[in-house]
């Protein structure tokens, strides 16, 4: 995979760190920034602008929970012909709620997460992309339970080496009881999904936009957050441009009963950043699903030990991506879907 190598000062170190775990929401939000790091709000601008420039910080914005907005997505694993997986993998990413897809090193060697907004059947969509991509096998794995979703990064070395529970966006978060979206709320999840604008007061741009004020803004996204719609207002990274050049998806096969335990001990590692419990097949027997980061494989082997010293030794796969075919983030109620369905209507008369 392509990388850019980039050096960053103790400045950079912490700014990174510090923004993914959240942005402030306020009239101005680079001064607040940078005022935590002890810089000035034009220092704190002007690094944040460079370090996107530079590909290290891919997106500043709005992170919602898609499930909690009535949108169903799973992962997916495909056994594709070696000989055509790339083939595969292009058809698979025209689906505009695809938005991760990778080579990986095991013989289901396509893995992709979709997304599909309400009212559309997830099961019928990757049926389709199965056939589209003329794939072998397909597992659907949806999550049955979530025990962490969060990637956040330490730059410095100084983060503690275990999360505090109440730092951990889980299951508990999502679920609680919500009022349904209003044409409002949806405009304004259009506007804050997109990236914060690299100014000194950008969320008045966005408040015009919605024809709102900026504390109309601020308002709704706090109700957003505790409501569970809104897990934060982050930087998502690229990771190998950030210094973070491997990452393992790490499946375990672990007795039923166990799984629930051994998830929420997992979640607490800093270093993993997904942790799922997912449907097993009689060729995938392997339940917990634990997304792990590090600067290297070998690093990433050092964890996996870590984790087995503290929750026990379990069969397990270290799944590495080899290839990056697709990274983006979900666009939530837009048109390209239709699109979509199509082209896909297109190609399926074509094929009679």
């Amino acid at each position: 995979m392509e990388t850019t190598t980039q050096t960053f000062d103790d400045v950079d170190k912490a700014l990174l760190t510090e923004i993914q775990k959240g942005v402030p929401v306020c009239h101005r939000p680079f001064q607040a920034l940078g005022e935590k790091l002890g810089i000035s709000e034009q220092e704190c601008l002007s690094r944040v602008a460079r370090l996107k420039e530079t590909k290290v910080i891919r997106q500043l914005s709005a992170i919602f929970d898609t499930r909690a907005l009535g949108y169903q997505s799973t992962l997916a694993a495909m056994k594709v012909d070696p000989a055509r997986v790339d083939e595969a993998a292009e058809v698979i990413n025209r689906h505009p709620g695809v938005s991760h897809n990778y080579k990986r090193n095991d013989p289901f060697n396509i893995w992709f997460t979709v997304a599909v907004p309400p009212g559309d059947s997830l099961e019928q969509v990757v049926h389709i992309l199965h056939a589209l991509a003329k794939a072998e096998e397909t597992l659907i794995l949806p999550t049955l339970r979530l025990y962490k979703i969060g990637v956040k990064l330490d730059l410095t070395g100084q983060e503690a080496p275990l999360e505090s529970p109440e730092d951990i966006y889980s299951e508990e978060r999502r679920m609680s009881i919500k009022p349904p979206l209003s044409a409002q709320d949806i405009r304004l999840i259009r506007i804050m999904q997109d990236d914060l604008p690299m100014l000194e007061l950008p969320y008045a741009v966005w408040a015009e936009a919605a024809e709102a004020t900026e504390e109309e803004l601020f308002a709704w996204s706090r109700q957003m957050e505790r409501l569970g719609y809104l897990r934060r207002f982050a930087a998502i990274l690229h990771h190998r441009n950030a210094g973070f050049k491997a990452n393992a998806m790490v499946v375990w096969q672990i007795p039923p009963e166990q799984v629930d335990a051994a998830g929420e001990q997992m979640a607490l590692f800093r270093e993993v950043s997904h942790c799922y419990r997912r449907p097993v097949y009689p060729s995938w027997p392997y339940a917990l699903f634990t997304m792990i980061h590090a600067e290297t494989y070998s690093a990433c082997m050092e964890i996996v030990a870590r984790i087995e010293e503290r929750v026990g030794r379990f069969p397990h796969k270290s799944l590495f991506s080899t290839k990056e075919y697709k990274k983006v983030r979900v666009k939530y109620f837009t048109p390209e879907l239709d699109t979509w369905w199509r082209e896909v209507g297109s190609q399926v008369e074509a094929a009679k």
